[in-house]
């Protein structure tokens, strides 16, 4: 990767959470006219206990989908140096990176459920 993307999509992830951040504050409801802009000020939440649930869950999803893409690219990099080593066992090497891959796509899949049953739940 250049030092060109590396740095955009370094500003584009720190740009992605201070967004993900700003958004519950910009969301807040606002207060009855009666109510006062006092009690308007002491009822200010940055983050209510659901905004939290949701924050957690897509934390927790995108954590467990960067891990696994992370070990599958690794499965997938360790098979292509072995067979270079080696041509004459690509075969068993390849079966065996589909089969480490699949298990570890299942396991991802898995993770992403339960970080997603977390904001409904």
């Amino acid at each position: 990767m250049s030092r060109f993307t590396a740095k955009t999509l370094l500003a584009l992830i720190v740009m992605g959470y201070v967004l993900m951040l700003a958004s519950p504050a910009m969301a807040q409801t606002p207060a009855a006219p009666a109510e006062g802009a006092a009690a308007a000020a002491s009822h200010a939440v940055f983050l209510d206990s659901a905004g939290a649930k949701a924050l957690g869950g897509a934390i927790g999803a995108g954590l467990v989908i960067m891990g696994g893409a992370k070990g599958i690219s690794q499965i997938g990099s360790s098979a292509v140096e072995s067979i270079a080593r080696q041509p004459e066992v690509a075969g068993q090497v390849n079966t065996a990176m589909i089969i480490t891959a699949a298990m570890i796509e299942g396991a991802t899949l898995f993770g992403v459920i339960v970080a997603l049953l977390a904001v409904i739940g």
